[in-house]
């Protein structure tokens, strides 16, 4: 299907119900330089599933150290010119995958989005919809499905950011972050995710809150002022808006109004610092 050697690397935990039949499906599409398949310390039969197959490459870790730690682990050991990510859940079919490969030709990171078809809860579509909106922001173009864990992308481009991936579920969103903001291109991918097998391994709250704070951290990282000048703009207009307040009633200053104003001043000047230590930090890289 095309000249390029294409890696595929499938995290594994705990999923002896699913995993067979996803290899299987790979093995049967015929398109890959290599399969590799990471055991993140399963408890269950994961391992033993995956050494049934001879054309599978098995990685495995001790203990379980986190689905990105897994990725990365993959992402480490490949061969070829081009990674496939995706989970062995049965979420993202391999039916769906010439869909994504038919891009990269032209794209540096193909991921596969999830549409209003598939398989999910409402509320998963719903925190979706939050972090899709606020990465929007940060990057400055749309993300249809920042958490995607189905995308393709160009392992030379990649290879220097990946001890940037966290070890949990928010790697696919920093991933996506990484390859806007270096200014690759990105092409999303319809596709309607199956239903999982087995257990989900998401907390929502706690990989919610993660998902948020990885977002603005690599906000902060590469766009430093889409995170402090918004911040800054709140202290500023409450501190103004306050001391005219007090000005026309009390009739004298108000020194929390003048707090707030000069923690606004404080906080945009962070800011400006941020953004050129960002801007010196990929300027050293590109040399």
């Amino acid at each position: 299907m095309h000249d390029k050697r294409i890696s595929v690397v499938i995290p594994v935990y705990n999923e002896e119900q699913g995993i067979g039949n996803v290899l299987q499906e790979l093995i049967d599409l015929d398109l890959f330089h290599e399969i590799i398949a990471v055991d993140d310390g399963s408890k269950d039969k994961s391992a033993e599933a995956i050494a049934q197959f001879e054309q599978v490459r098995l990685i495995q870790h001790p203990y379980n150290l986190g689905n990105g730690a897994a990725v990365k682990s993959g992402l480490r050991s490949v061969t070829g010119d081009w990674v496939l990510l995706m989970d062995a859940d049965g979420q993202h079919s391999p039916k769906d995958i010439p869909n994504l490969l038919q891009h990269i030709d032209h794209y540096d990171l193909v991921v596969g989005a999830r549409t209003k078809q598939s398989d999910s809860q409402w509320h998963r579509d719903l925190a979706n919809g939050v972090f899709n909106t606020y990465a929007s922001y940060i990057v400055g173009y749309k993300v249809e499905d920042l958490t995607s864990g189905f995308r393709v992308l160009n392992y030379a481009r990649f290879r220097r950011f990946i001890e940037l991936l966290p070890n949990k579920f928010s790697y696919p969103s920093t991933m996506t972050i990484i390859f806007f903001r270096s200014g690759y291109t990105v092409k999303y991918q319809p596709f309607a995710a199956n239903a999982r097998k087995g257990t989900s391994k998401i907390r929502p709250l706690q990989d919610g809150m993660r998902f948020l704070l990885t977002i603005t951290r690599l906000g902060v990282l590469f766009v430093p002022m889409k995170v402090f000048l918004p911040i800054s703009v709140v202290l500023l207009l409450s501190g103004s808006s306050y001391l005219a307040y007090s000005l026309m009633t009390f009739r004298r200053f108000s020194g929390f109004a003048g707090l707030l104003i000069t923690a606004g001043i404080f906080v945009f000047l962070m800011g400006l610092i941020s953004e050129q230590i960002s801007l010196v930090s990929r300027i050293d890289n590109r040399v």
